[in-house]
């Protein structure tokens, strides 16, 4: 019998529709663009830590340091 995916699993992160950022389920507004629409339905994660260094962080525009979904909607 095959378990379940995290699809049908409650994540315990969801998602900024408009900058990908990953905060806990009792965030209401984002803290890194200030959106309050967010989305359960992401995957991959990407962190962060040093933005000004990281060649990752340029290609994708990320600015601030913090867990990002790699990809909304899936």
């Amino acid at each position: 019998m095959k378990t379940s995916t995290s699809k049908s699993k409650r994540q315990i992160f969801k998602a900024c529709t408009n900058c990908k950022y990953l905060v806990g389920r009792d965030v209401t507004k984002c803290p890194n663009c200030g959106n309050e629409s967010f989305t359960d339905d992401w995957k991959g994660v990407i962190l962060i830590i040093d933005p000004e260094k990281s060649s990752v962080s340029k290609h994708l525009n990320i600015k601030k340091e913090g867990k990002y979904a790699l990809q909304l909607g899936v």
